[in-house]
């Protein structure tokens, strides 16, 4: 029996395969046309076709093999049962020969030979369905479509309203037309209410500002300003106000706001991309080139226009400029910037920061003879912040690799900088200034005293040759000391050990800054002059004091707003006029869009009888309290010998 149900499992297979195709002829027409229904139904007879083919090959088999496969010898039965000696014997000869005779393809013969592989009948149904629902969706989707498209005219037909969206003309935005709805459109475009039998009763359209648009034979206009909430017959919609922005500017070249060319330079990258919510109407790159030092700088600028592109939103524009082209010489600079318009109404206009092109001119040497040296020109001076930058920078290369080998010339530099910082700020002091040579220098030993120098008199002290006050000094002093301090742990090649010193002389250098600050005297207060004709008379009408009552409240909660959260709180009759009032402080008070609407909504929910919603506004009106004042008021106690006394003999 074994062997029995393994042949049959093998003809099972092979026919399901054989059947297959039709299977899936049939399903895929429903799956086209996204019928759940039909899907459901071809599965169903998929199902009960394979049960269909199962049942005929367990029937069928054993005719099936003797009629196609002569080796079986008719027998094919015996692989089944055997009950006699005989039948048991050819039983074994068959199975010596099935391996060799019942071979895959054999099998496969077998079946194509008995299952039909396309049956038209089934096919031809499930086609048949398949293209009356598919006609009937036809004839049914313009009405479908119609009504969906047509959904917000619907309402506006059934409701009686239409509202219309002009947006400005610069946009670019097609005005729209339909029914109530939630919607985002662009700053100042013109929304419009109309009905379309204005005679049937008066139709209002209530805005969350406290405005009501009457409706009439002309259609009720807004002009979108800020983003709020409408309501017409109970329902609440939202227009979202969509801010035109101004353009953006974008620098990818230079990406520095300095840039210092080499001297080997000869040309120079701008790139610049512009970009806006609507078109870009000019962009402009101005050039101003600065040549000369002193008071001899000349000036000469220039306008380039940005070509524009395919897309009007958007420029880019990249050019690589030869120094030639820009005039820029040794020692010249260049600042650039790019300013741009949209077609906004009014125009917005946006200017980039200004960047600067530097070309270093040649570094003259210094003439022995002369007497004045040339001045150092201020960027080659560092300052203290920069001094602690490069320190703070050197000791964590030092953590990270600290076999650097770069240390000492690092250190000696970062030490000759602060040399020179502290020579600048050493002149103030009166001492000798070293500032445009070299400080490193010492005499050899052999060299000849300088007798005036050691014995000569010196017309001005070092301690005195200055005009800053004493406290100014001292303050010189400590910074200068912390600068010396910081240089010999520079020199020594411990760069560590110098931040320390070398934040005392920035704190310093601060606090010199900060002494040089103005302090201006109030002017103190002048009582406005009394007439002549009522001085001395006694008369005090329209005399009144300029100082406020003590403990009197400020005007930062007006009287009518605090009466307004009594009465919300205590649920008491709203003062007149509240609404206004609460339009007005939410308008001014609260900035974020979404929390200006919501309280806008919670004060129409009160204004419609809404008892549960006092408390949400009163807690919006509390919310956009930001400056309330403190009042801390004693009691006024009168003060005589009675309660002094009384006072002394209290335990």
């Amino acid at each position: 029996m074994q062997d029995g149900a393994d042949l049959i499992h093998r003809l099972l297979l092979s026919a399901v395969r054989r059947r297959a195709p039709l299977w899936l002829a049939v399903l895929l027409p429903w799956i086209v046309l996204l019928s759940i229904p039909g899907v459901v139904l071809a599965l169903a007879w998929t199902g009960w076709d394979f049960w269909r083919l199962r049942q005929r090959v367990q029937r069928d088999w054993i005719r099936w093999l003797d009629g196609a496969v002569p080796e079986m010898e008719d027998s094919s039965a015996l692989l089944v049962a055997a009950a006699s000696p005989v039948a048991q014997l050819q039983r074994r000869r068959l199975l010596n020969r099935v391996n060799d005779t019942l071979r895959d393809e054999v099998v496969a013969d077998i079946a194509a030979g008995r299952v039909q592989r396309v049956d038209a009948r089934w096919l031809g149904a499930s086609l048949v369905l398949a293209l009356a629902l598919f006609g009937w969706q036809r004839a049914g989707t313009p009405q479908a479509l119609v009504q969906k498209a047509s959904a917000p005219r619907a309402l506006a037909v059934s409701s009686g309203l239409v509202v219309r969206v002009v947006p400005p003309k610069y946009t670019g935005v097609a005005r729209s037309e339909g029914g109530p709805r939630d919607m985002q459109v662009p700053r100042s475009s013109v929304l419009e209410w109309c009905v379309k039998n204005p005679q049937a009763g008066d139709a209002a359209v209530e805005l969350s500002d406290g405005q009501t648009l009457k409706i009439g034979a002309a259609c009720a206009r807004w002009n979108a300003t800020e983003s709020i909430f409408w309501r017409w017959r109970g329902q609440r919609y939202t227009v979202k106000v969509v801010p035109d922005l101004a353009p953006t500017i974008t620098f990818s070249a230079p990406r520095d706001m300095l840039q210092v060319l080499g001297p080997a330079a000869t040309s120079a990258t701008i790139a610049v991309a512009v970009r806006d919510d609507y078109q870009i109407r000019r962009a402009t790159l101005h050039l101003t080139l600065a040549r000369g030092s002193g008071e001899n700088i000349r000036f000469s600028d220039r306008e380039v226009p940005l070509p524009q592109s395919a897309n009007p939103r958007a420029r880019d524009w990249s050019k690589m400029w030869s120094l030639a082209e820009l005039g820029m010489e040794p020692g010249d600079e260049l600042y650039f910037f790019v300013r741009a318009s949209d077609n906004a109404e009014p125009q917005q206009t946006t200017t980039s920061p200004t960047y600067t092109l530097r070309l270093p001119g040649p570094v003259e040497e210094q003439d022995e003879s002369n007497a004045l040296p040339m001045l150092v020109k201020p960027e080659n001076l560092r300052s203290q912040r920069q001094i602690i930058i490069d320190t703070e920078q050197l000791v964590a290369d030092l953590k990270a690799n600290p076999r650097l080998g770069t240390v000492r010339a690092r250190s000696e530099a970062i030490a000759g900088d602060q040399a020179m910082l502290r020579r600048r700020y050493g002149q103030f002091l009166g001492e000798e200034s070293t500032l445009f040579g070299d400080d490193d220098d010492h005499e050899d030993e052999g060299a000849p005293l300088d007798v005036v120098a050691q014995y000569g008199h010196k017309h001005d002290q070092e301690g005195s040759a200055t005009i800053f006050d004493e406290s100014t000094k001292k303050v010189l002093r400590r910074a200068l000391g912390a600068m010396w301090e910081a240089e010999k742990a520079l020199r020594a090649i411990t760069p560590k050990p110098a931040l320390a010193p070398e934040y005392k002389a920035l704190a310093a250098i601060k606090e010199l800054q900060q002494a040089d600050r103005i302090y201006l005297h109030k002017t103190a207060f002048t009582p406005p002059a009394i007439k002549e004709e009522i001085r001395m008379t006694g008369d005090i009408k329209d005399a009144r004091s300029y100082r406020r009552e003590q403990g009197a409240p400020g005007e930062d909660i007006p009287a009518e707003m605090r009466s307004l959260m009594q009465a919300l709180g205590a649920n008491g009759t709203l003062p007149a006029l509240w609404q206004r009032s609460a339009q007005d402080w939410i308008r001014a008070r609260i900035t974020n869009e979404d929390q200006r609407l919501e309280a806008q909504k919670a004060v129409q929910d009160v204004a419609d009888g809404c008892a549960s919603c006092r408390p949400v506004l009163r807690a919006w009106l509390r919310g956009a309290i930001t400056d309330a004042p403190v009042l801390l008021q004693a009691r006024p106690l009168a003060e005589t010998p009675f309660t002094r006394a009384f006072g002394k003999t209290k335990p």
